[in-house]
């Protein structure tokens, strides 16, 4: 297998996270020292169809480590959701004599990426690429960590109006099905609660813990809320909730939304990338295809799609437990 890979393209796909450059700066760095060819795939899946290709080398991506988003630019494709869609796909890597792929992005692209190898028996392999850190096989996606210490940034900020108004702020930050984000920054910027969707403190509890909160000599509250938390309809309704039913609170929200996706990735997510980047392309030069590459206690290492699309990350337990005792 390894004399048959002669060109690989990568692309990006989903949304964008910090340090996708990085990994695109990875694999076609790696292409160059392998002798292998690259091709960066402008729009995703998308532009796979459309054949919007360009040939890369190493000197084609210097300056862009530093960078957020992605130069390859990121598309949802309804198209490449049928088979006509990823027949032209094919035919257009046929074209360009591309052998392999590397995806980054999150589980729909895995998802994409695994069907398109089932019915073309074409190479890929997988670079996990988004900030809610929602994909099973790796305890770190590209750009989690800079998301987190993005938020940790602006709640910082947020709590320097609360102390000084005696304001109760919710803050919502995504994690659309996980709260990852929200427990570690929850922790991390000293909230008093931390409403998640794996665990339901409910409305009633969560005013009861405001009431002791403020009962202890607290006069200000910083709240973390994941998107996807259950307690509300949205974090507005948590906030109309608390306005009628405690008192001594100025309530406000903030939905810090795209901000935390943008940005220049951190120290954590160029290094993770630049390692991923790396065993994607020479996963493909050993012949392995299907597979998602991860980080398993600090080693890289490959998880098969299916298992990375359908199983679950799962949250850290001894971290609710911790932000449990914080929040006293």
């Amino acid at each position: 297998m390894a004399d048959t890979i002669k060109k690989i393209g990568v692309f990006t796909s989903g949304g964008d996270s910090p340090g996708m450059n990085a990994a695109v700066r990875s694999v076609v760095r790696a292409c160059a020292f392998h002798n292998i060819e690259c091709v960066g795939i402008y729009r995703g899946y998308e532009g796979m169809i459309d054949g919007d290709f360009i040939t890369m080398n190493a000197r084609s991506v210097k300056g862009i480590i530093n960078k957020g988003g992605t130069i390859l630019k990121s598309a949802r494709s309804k198209e490449f959701r049928t088979k006509e869609g990823r027949k032209k796909a094919h035919q257009q890597l046929i074209k360009e004599g591309i052998d392999a792929l590397v995806v980054i992005g999150g589980d729909g692209s895995f998802t994409g990426a695994m069907i398109f190898n089932q019915e073309y028996g074409f190479p890929v392999m997988g670079i996990p690429g988004t900030i809610d850190n929602d994909i099973f096989g790796t305890t770190h996606t590209l750009g989690y960590d800079t998301a987190l210490n993005t938020v940790v940034e602006v709640i910082d900020k947020i709590r320097d109006t609360a102390s000084s108004h005696n304001r109760l702020f919710f803050v919502e930050v995504m994690g659309r099905d996980v709260g990852h984000i929200a427990l570690n920054v929850g922790i991390a910027g000293g909230a008093e609660e931390i409403l998640i969707p794996e665990e339901d403190l409910g409305l009633d509890r969560l005013v009861e813990s405001l009431r002791r909160s403020k009962k202890s000599g607290k006069s200000s509250s910083i709240v973390v809320v994941a998107e996807g938390d259950k307690i509300g309809k949205s974090v507005f309704e948590l906030k109309d909730y608390v306005d009628q039913n405690m008192e001594g609170y100025d309530v406000r929200v903030s939905v810090l939304g795209h901000l935390q996706r943008g940005g220049s990735p951190s120290c954590f997510d160029r290094v993770l990338a630049s390692r991923m980047g790396v065993k994607a392309v020479e996963g493909l030069k050993e012949g392995k295809s299907n597979y998602m590459v991860g980080l398993k206690n600090d080693v890289i290492d490959l998880t098969p799609f299916d298992q990375a699309v359908k199983g679950k990350s799962k949250i850290n337990m001894e971290l609710l437990r911790v932000s449990d005792i914080m929040s006293i």
